[in-house]
């Protein structure tokens, strides 16, 4: 997932069965394509957590490539993530979350996809004190 801080939107994001680098770099690529990065003066920051997948030499050069800073979070400091945890946790107390998980990769990409877009034209975000609405 790559959410934008400032605007809580969710940019992109996908759902696979393992946790992979080659994913993770394919994700990168294609948010930066769709949000147009390469012509950004001032690139912006991918904030991670300190998980293999983002130190992975084949993310590392693709955030190069596209000159994107990478950003990690401190050991043992939990708030460094609380954007992606707090949306974790929205997605995990909604009504429509299988109490006993998803059967199949399908079915959780089936999930995800409407939960995505009630997130980002729908759900109101606390610490903005307004409901997002977007074209």
């Amino acid at each position: 997932m790559v959410l934008d801080l400032y605007s809580r939107k969710i940019v992109d994001w996908e759902v696979h069965d393992t946790d992979h680098s080659d994913h993770a770099a394919r994700l990168v690529q294609r948010t930066s394509l769709a949000e147009r990065i390469a012509v950004l003066q001032t690139k912006p920051l991918l904030h991670g957590d300190n998980g293999s997948t983002l130190w992975a030499t084949t993310v590392l050069a693709m955030l190069n490539w596209l000159g994107v800073k990478p950003s990690y979070s401190r050991p043992c400091a939990s708030d460094d993530n609380a954007y992606a945890e707090s949306l974790f946790r929205t997605a995990k107390y909604r009504p429509e979350f299988p109490v006993k998980g998803f059967v199949d990769l399908h079915e959780a990409r089936a999930w995800v996809a409407p939960f995505v877009r009630r997130y980002n034209h729908d759900y109101r975000h606390s610490a903005m004190q307004v409901k997002t609405k977007r074209s």
